[in-house]
């Protein structure tokens, strides 16, 4: 013989379908309008209104189309942030600055050339953090690397009370126990600089994972430190400062409290190179936890395609 229900858990499951018919800002996995998003392709995602589409999807779209289009892509950025917004106002607030300042005349603009500039904190509420840069096969530095040291030598040696980071992970092909934080700290004692003031980040391959893997170090084991100041080849700069500056943002237990301020820089000047915005987009979206989609357009991998066009 069959029960019949019990009336009580008839009505439960009529709550339950109500409470998963409102539920808003859905995720990339969830379903909406009565097929899995995961099949759905990106300019169908476009499509939907807000509270069915995830954060991260707004994000990949805002930052995909500034990192190829620039300020031509200003009417479009305002409208997903918009739209962002309404989906969660947190993270609204937090990409509406991450992009004032992506989008900001400044950024990289400032140089200051061999050494920090005078005027910074010369107490350990200050750290140089030395950006990384891929090691030989045998586990040797470039000169390149060895370049973006000597200049922050001379900015530890100006800020004696300062602490420095070394930040990069193992990266040579013929050596697995070398990584490129290991080797810059060895080379800072080797001139002089005190151990005690030297912080290893050895984990990291990536410049987005640079500022990850650093914040987490330092606001957890150096509290005492407040301020940044980014050391790198000229044109890193302006993506190690976008990156450190948007970690801190996102990581904030609330817009307008970050944890740690980047205050300055000093670079190498060197004779060629250059990174692109497509590539800071792609550093973005991994800083948001899409690890993926940063590869894809790390090795051009990636289908803008695939997005809704601009206009």
């Amino acid at each position: 013989m069959k029960r019949k229900p019990h009336i009580h858990f008839i009505s439960f499951l009529l709550a339950l379908c109500l409470c998963v018919q409102l539920t808003g800002c859905a995720s990339s996995s969830s379903k909406g309008s009565g097929e899995s998003s995961a099949a759905a392709s990106s300019a169908d995602l476009s499509h939907t209104s807000s509270d069915q589409r995830g954060v991260d999807k707004i994000v990949e779209e805002m930052v995909v189309d500034y990192g190829s289009y620039g300020s031509e892509a200003k009417d479009k950025i305002d409208t997903l942030l918009g739209e962002l917004s309404a989906c969660d106002t947190s993270a609204g607030k937090r990409w509406k600055n991450i992009m004032d300042i992506w989008t900001s005349d400044d950024l990289g603009k400032h140089l200051n050339y061999d050494v920090l500039p005078d005027g910074l904190p010369d107490t350990d509420e200050l750290c140089i953090v030395v950006l990384g840069f891929q090691l030989n096969p045998d586990g040797t530095m470039k000169d390149e690397l060895i370049q973006r040291l000597t200049v922050a030598l001379n900015s530890a040696k100006k800020y004696p009370k300062a602490y420095i980071v070394c930040t990069g992970g193992g990266t040579a092909s013929e050596n697995e126990a070398a990584s490129e934080a290991g080797e810059m700290a060895k080379w800072l004692e080797q001139q002089g600089i005190d151990k005690k003031r030297i912080i290893i980040e050895d984990n990291s391959i990536t410049t987005a994972q640079n500022a990850i893997f650093t914040y987490d170090i330092l606001t957890s084991k150096y509290t005492s430190v407040k301020k940044l100041a980014i050391v790198s080849s000229d044109y890193h700069i302006a993506t190690g400062e976008l990156l450190f500056r948007a970690v801190s943002i996102l990581r904030a237990s609330e817009v307008g409290s970050e944890k740690l301020e980047v205050v300055s820089n000093a670079a190498w000047k060197a004779p060629s190179g250059s990174l692109s915005a497509m590539f800071q987009a792609g550093a973005l979206i991994e800083l948001s936890g899409d690890v993926k989609t940063a590869f894809d357009i790390y090795y051009d991998n990636y289908d803008i395609h695939s997005l809704p066009p601009l206009k």
